[in-house]
């Protein structure tokens, strides 16, 4: 879809969109538009008790007389005054799903007035960036599509009376739905394309925007001494890998960077501790922490971001064979610490162990956040409305709980006690990778995790409910979300990015 921004609404057949407030209040261009059309717009509001004006509500007015596009589209916006930005995102993605479901191919926005609290050329641009956000589609491999079941809507033009600033800044937020679109890709994409070297080549991809990519293979792994991330993929016929990315955007390129990693599980099948097969197709995006971390440094990348950052993904395959890994089995992970292995489908927490010990060893970073999709049992605690939030450091736990509101990516912080170190003791190694119990299973496998970070500042994502949806959303259709990009990003632009 292309995306214009202009200062004066132009002379084509399309689709007017226009906004409506609470109780039906015309707003803008709105009411203007209603004179010309004789009160045509006003007749269609009486005659529509179901449309109020509320956020995200949409009503759609063909062949209008007065107004020369081919229909009017009401979109509501509820009190103007408490219309912030992520509201805007969502009515522009409310009236992109809109457009494409009604079959338009073009569409005038019209901007060109007082819309929320934003000003106006924000707004314009906000609103442009959540109808870009749920036009998102994921296609590649579907051949025999009925065109009424193809999207429409090619052209989007916004009329606003600072049609280069809202240009400008709608340039940037299209560099960070980039990210997110990259994020969905991979989680969209089957483990049979998908997989620890296939992951790598898209990173190494990214080198194209000015990041610096390094792709570890499984023989240095071997010589470093990742045992604990290389035992997980020990059991596939595909090699583990770990890419490094490199952002250095930051004035002194000497400052300790912001660190992000990733767990990258592209297919997880539970290893020896299989799992049921209803559902295991789902597997595919049990990378969804790596797919975050990738999309967010092309993210930083893409709007040159004045921070210093690093993004780490472990990628391996959790596969049955008779190399796997074994219940039982007692491995050194890089840090030193040994592991005995209870159950093969706790695996992410030790790609995560490895990962986060060298990002930390390497980088000696500022902070460091992971990303997994790493228990069910985060699910059954949070549903799929908000991600696990646990952290040693209480600055960076608010500083993620502001970001994820401000950008619709909500968090929840979870207990990090000491008290749930004793459940993974183990009698023959330094700790167990699950406790003898099922209770508590997303704190467990936090504590784990702590024991690899040191005195770092350190937040864990547990994003298990958050990346696939079985819906449509109002910025994303059902499918991967590509959750955390945005995140990330808003975290870093608040709290890390030099002036």
């Amino acid at each position: 879809m292309k995306i214009s921004f202009v200062q004066d609404a132009p002379q084509q057949e399309a689709a007017i969109i226009l906004f409506v407030g609470s109780d039906k209040k015309l707003v803008g261009p709105a009411a203007d538009l209603d004179q010309a059309s004789g009160g045509a717009i006003a007749r269609a509001l009486d005659a529509s008790p179901r449309f109020n004006g509320k956020a995200e509500d949409v009503l759609s007015l063909p062949g209008l007389s007065g107004i020369s596009g081919r229909r009017a589209v009401l979109a509501g916006l509820g009190d103007p005054a408490a219309v912030d930005a992520l509201a805007l995102q969502r009515i522009g993605g409310a009236i992109a799903a809109h457009l494409n479901q009604v079959g338009e191919s073009a569409a005038v926005l019209r901007a060109d007035g007082p819309i929320g609290l934003a000003a106006p050329s924000s707004a314009a641009a906000e609103l442009a960036l959540g109808a870009r956000l749920r036009a998102y589609r994921f296609d590649k491999y579907r051949t025999r599509e009925k065109p009424e079941a193809k999207p429409t809507l090619a052209e989007l033009a916004v009329v606003v009376d600072d049609a280069a600033d809202a240009a400008g800044r709608y340039a940037t937020a299209e560099s960070v739905a980039k990210g997110v679109f990259l994020a969905r890709d991979l989680l969209s994409e089957p483990a049979n394309v998908l997989y620890p070297e296939s992951f790598s080549d898209r990173c190494l991809e990214l080198a194209g925007l000015g990041l610096d990519v390094e792709v570890i293979g499984a023989s240095r792994l071997q010589d470093l001494g990742f045992g604990a991330l290389l035992a997980v993929g020990q059991g596939s016929a595909r090699e583990s890998r770990v890419a490094v990315m490199r952002w250095q955007g930051a004035p002194r390129r000497d400052d300790a960077p912001i660190a992000f990693v990733g767990k990258g599980v592209t297919f997880d099948t539970g290893g020896i501790s299989l799992k049921p097969a209803a559902g295991m197709e789902d597997m595919k995006w049990d990378m969804g922490g790596a797919a975050a971390v990738t999309g967010v440094m092309a993210a930083l990348a893409g709007r040159r971001a004045r921070v210093n950052a690093v993004g780490v993904v472990g990628l391996v395959e959790n596969m049955p064979s008779a190399n796997a890994q074994r219940p039982g089995d007692v491995i050194t992970s890089l840090s030193g610490q040994t592991i005995e292995v209870i159950n093969t489908d706790a695996e992410g927490r030790l790609v995560l162990a490895d990962a986060m010990t060298y990002t930390i060893n390497t980088f000696r970073p500022k902070a460091i956040i992971d990303l997994a999709t790493l228990t069910g049992a985060i699910m059954i605690a949070l549903g799929h409305h908000n991600a696990g939030l646990y952290a040693t450091d209480d600055a960076l736990a608010e500083s993620l709980v502001a970001s994820g509101k401000a950008v619709g990516e909500s968090v929840w912080r979870m207990p990090l006690d000491d008290i749930y170190d004793k459940d993974i003791e183990s009698q023959i190694a330094d700790m167990r990778n699950v406790a003898g119990s099922r209770y508590g299973g997303s704190v467990i496998a936090a504590k784990f995790l702590q024991r690899f970070v040191d005195d770092t500042p350190w937040a864990h994502l547990d994003i298990a409910g958050m990346v696939w949806s079985t819906k449509d959303s109002a910025l994303a259709p059902k499918g991967g979300t590509g959750y955390g990009v945005r995140l990330l990003d808003r975290l870093v632009a608040d709290q890390y990015e030099s002036d």
